[in-house]
């Protein structure tokens, strides 16, 4: 019973110290209005493109490299991984098993 208080108090005291923080986070700092700097005007020259209906393409900076490029550079790494992992399972070592590949893809 004793614990069961102790635990409502805790409880209690702990929403009350959330109250309190939570009102004085909520409350104006002062109750002078505050004055708005004046913004520069916005050029109309620059129409609003959110809702336009043209697509703009996309052009990539980098040449696009062919598909067999990219999976022989694939198959190099694996077959760099499964070295690895052989040598580990001949020899294992905590060196082999904290060692980096001689892959240039990191795992």
């Amino acid at each position: 019973m004793e614990m069961l208080l102790m635990v409502l108090c805790m409880s209690g005291f702990g929403l009350a110290v959330t109250a309190l923080a939570f009102g004085a986070a909520a409350r104006r700092q002062s109750s002078a209005p505050t004055v708005q700097p004046e913004l520069p005007a916005v050029k109309a020259a620059a129409p609003a493109r959110f809702f336009s209906d043209r697509v703009v393409p996309v052009v990539p900076l980098h040449p696009q490299v062919p598909i067999e490029v990219l999976l022989q550079q694939i198959e190099n790494h694996v077959r760099l991984e499964q070295a690895a992992a052989e040598s580990f399972v001949e020899f294992p070592t905590h060196a082999l098993l904290h060692s980096k590949t001689t892959s240039p893809f990191v795992n």
